[in-house]
């Protein structure tokens, strides 16, 4: 085969190569392909009042308790109420042995029935001193002296009466009676312990008003708004839920822990709310401006 019969069987080739190269040249550019507008979330900035969250966890007490105390020392003879005992006004909570005052009344009475019988001598023999001496059988001395013993006898007969009131009182001392009614939350000493005058023997809540009570530390007090609601729950079930606002805070902290004391009065609290139960109180600081 000559070369120029090779050139002549390659031409058709290229010009087909040639023509696929003008026709794609003159298409028309791709335009490219547009993506839809993506939802974006916004939030307009604003200053709000914003406050802090406080959270104790505290008790349940009585809102007025009582220690019950005796006004003299003694043995104690009889002491059996226990927690959650109720008593009435006028109950005898304990006894203190009363032999020693027993034998103290004893004997103003009979102090008093001597003194009686000196003040009948001394008032007879000052009628007759008398009689005598406006009839003129006696002398102004004997009569003075008669009016002298009179008087001494009416002061001791005196005496001898205070004496004995005091003896009942002493006899009355050795029952410790409840003042008013209410329900033990604490017992002192039992029977057969010696007690002191003034030293606790039962602790009454004397009303149906219950507070919750937490031990604060100083810092919380200060972030604690001037009169703040403080919502209430019980700690094993928080479905149980009472209201109430801030009514005292100890003046002192405890020397032990250093917290105060805060006693929160509770508006109608549900009857499960016993006396011990543990509660959560949650309130909420000082506002302050935050974005």
């Amino acid at each position: 085969m000559s070369p120029d019969g090779l050139g002549c069987e390659k031409l058709p080739a290229v010009l087909a190569l040639l023509a696929a190269t003008v026709f794609a040249a003159c298409r028309p550019e791709a335009e490219p392909m547009m993506l839809g507008a993506r939802p974006v979330r916004t939030i307009v900035a604003e200053r709000n009042e914003a406050s802090t969250p406080i959270t104790l966890t505290g008790r349940i007490e009585a809102e007025d308790e009582v220690s019950l105390a005796f006004r003299i020392s003694g043995r104690i003879l009889e002491s059996d109420l226990k927690l959650g005992d109720r008593v009435e006004a006028g109950q005898v909570v304990a006894r203190l042995e009363s032999q020693n005052e027993l034998n103290t009344l004893r004997t103003a009475r009979a102090n008093l029935a001597a003194a009686e019988g000196q003040l009948t001598q001394a008032r007879n023999n000052f009628e007759r001193q008398d009689t005598l001496l406006k009839q003129g059988w006696t002398t102004r001395a004997n009569h003075d002296q008669a009016t002298q013993a009179l008087q001494t006898a009416q002061a001791q007969l005196d005496a001898a009466e205070a004496q004995l009131k005091t003896a009942h009182d002493l006899v009355s001392f050795t029952e410790l009676k409840a003042d008013a009614p209410g329900t033990v939350t604490a017992t002192g000493p039992n029977a057969g312990a010696v007690v002191q005058a003034g030293q606790m023997i039962v602790k009454l809540a004397r009303k149906d008003g219950r507070d919750a009570v937490f031990d604060a530390p100083a810092q919380l007090l200060r972030l604690g708004a001037g009169d703040p609601e403080v919502t209430v729950s019980l700690t094993e079930d928080p479905s149980i839920v009472a209201r109430g606002r801030v009514r005292e805070i100890a003046p002192q902290a405890d020397p032990v822990t250093r917290t105060f004391t805060v006693k929160v009065g509770l508006t109608e609290p549900p009857s499960a709310m016993r006396l011990g139960a543990t509660v959560t109180g949650r309130m909420y600081g000082e506002s302050h401006t935050a974005i």
